[in-house]
């Protein structure tokens, strides 16, 4: 389980980026946090992944207090943040060092071949499409088999096609072990065919503005007029998010605004 308790975070320069953001995740539960540029998205990541401290609240994992990066959490960034002097494989199992050498390369190699790149153990980051490259990320973060797995725009610098591949291998991925997945993206097409709840974050300061939470049975049919349904009810709660006025009264809330909307 992971666990947001009331987290704030305010910049030493005054600027408040982030106020009582309150959730509970549960194992193998997708979340999906979209909004517009400068919500915080980025900064809840941060600072669920260890990376950065909240200034108020807790953030929890089984009980646990996250006050730096931990065991349990990997992360995905929007590059992929491959180590150039280290092969394919190499990369994959960077992190494992605390196993024999045998079983690093043996897990590398599965994870490998999860995402159709075993051809390519031995190539060097620079010989590999950014499609390709992002697939060792996502092979290397997944194979500590972390409870939770964090992912900034991790596609968003790709093509449709390769995204939309790439977006079905994270889920054939994720069905092996299912950890809990918390993805930060701007498309939100993307949040649809990933996310079990949607979250629509608004700006200054940070907040959930609503949650919307999505049953499509998986694999999602892009063009069904169910996905589409989910996908306009987004589209409005985003266009409410931005205009909406920020005050201090505002509050978190769980709505279905929006369920009623399909212009």
């Amino acid at each position: 389980m992971l666990t947001l308790d009331h987290v704030g975070k305010t910049y030493p320069n005054g600027v408040r980026a982030l106020d009582g953001i309150t959730l509970d995740v549960k194992p193998g539960e997708i979340v999906a946090i979209v909004g517009g540029s400068g919500c915080g998205k980025s900064t809840l990541l941060r600072a669920i992944s260890g990376l950065d401290t909240p200034s108020q609240g807790r953030i929890l994992i089984d009980g646990e207090p996250v006050t730096q990066p931990h065991e349990k959490i990997g992360m995905i960034f929007q590059e992929p943040r491959l180590l150039p002097w280290l092969t394919v494989a190499e990369n994959v199992a960077f992190g494992m060092e605390h196993l024999p050498r045998r079983q690093r390369a043996a897990r590398a190699a599965a994870a490998l071949a999860r995402v159709g790149l075993s051809e390519k153990a031995n190539a060097w980051p620079r010989e590999l499409s950014g499609g390709q490259a992002q697939r060792v990320a996502i092979a290397r973060a997944l194979v500590p088999q972390p409870e939770v797995l964090l992912l900034d725009e991790p596609f968003s610098a790709l093509d449709a096609f390769t995204r939309a591949d790439l977006q079905d291998h994270l889920l054939d991925l994720w069905a092996d072990l299912r950890p809990i997945l918390i993805l930060v993206t701007h498309d939100v097409d993307e949040a649809v065919v990933l996310a079990d709840r949607i979250m629509v974050m608004r700006p200054q300061p940070g907040r959930i503005y609503e949650e919307i939470t999505s049953e499509l049975p998986r694999p999602r049919d892009r063009q069904s007029a169910a996905f589409d349904f989910v996908k306009r009810r987004v589209l409005a709660a985003l266009d409410r998010s931005l205009a909406k006025p920020a005050t201090v009264d505002d509050t978190q809330t769980t709505s279905s605004q929006g369920a009623a909307l399909w212009w």
